[in-house]
């Protein structure tokens, strides 16, 4: 089977700059070859900054950490996911408390969700995001707790990942793009990579 992205690239090397094994299942989606490189990043930013702005605060940043290092023929993907309930953040929890903590806030009510993305290569860079509105039922302490010692989701902003337990009992409203909150806005990648 050829790829139509594959096509659009001309040759071109997709690099994926995330360990996270969501987003390397989503890429893989898109029948197109990759390679995942890593670094550590200061994720810390303005308190200011609100929703979509981290999110595409945060794609950037991680790209920076890249760009001495990139090939001429190579385009960089870099994303972040931000989860938002009003004006606050949630950020990946620190501890199995601040966790429980989260997932009870979340409990009957909407939330947002912002993943962007950055597509970087030497001569430019590319900066998109999606959001995704999202409602959880009512749930239990005892499910909340049960999520979060059985499925660890310390890796996870808003410490929840929708493909998970918690999603499956307790998501049952949502509005936008399922993939954009599993961490990347396939549809809108597509497209920007089509045209990269």
């Amino acid at each position: 089977m050829r790829s139509l992205l594959k096509q659009g690239l001309k040759g071109r090397k997709i690099i994926l700059a995330s360990k996270s094994p969501r987003r390397q299942e989503l890429l893989r989606g898109l029948e197109i070859d990759f390679e995942i490189r890593v670094k550590e990043v200061d994720e810390s930013f303005d308190p200011s900054l609100q929703g979509a702005e981290v999110a595409r605060f945060l794609a950037q940043v991680k790209a920076s950490a890249f760009l001495s290092s990139l090939q001429e023929d190579e385009i960089l993907i870099t994303s972040d996911t931000t989860v938002c309930l009003g004006d606050e953040i949630l950020n990946k929890p620190a501890d199995r408390d601040e966790a429980i903590s989260m997932l009870s806030k979340l409990s009957g009510q909407t939330h947002s969700v912002v993943s962007a993305v950055a597509l970087t290569s030497e001569a430019k860079q590319v900066l998109f995001h999606d959001e995704t509105s999202v409602h959880f039922r009512e749930l239990t302490l005892e499910e909340i707790e049960h999520y979060v010692d059985h499925y660890r989701p310390f890796d996870k902003a808003g410490s929840y990942g929708i493909q998970d337990f918690i999603g499956f009992i307790g998501i049952d409203k949502m509005n936008g793009s399922y993939y954009t909150v599993m961490g990347l806005p396939l549809h809108l990648l597509y497209q920007e990579l089509s045209n990269f």
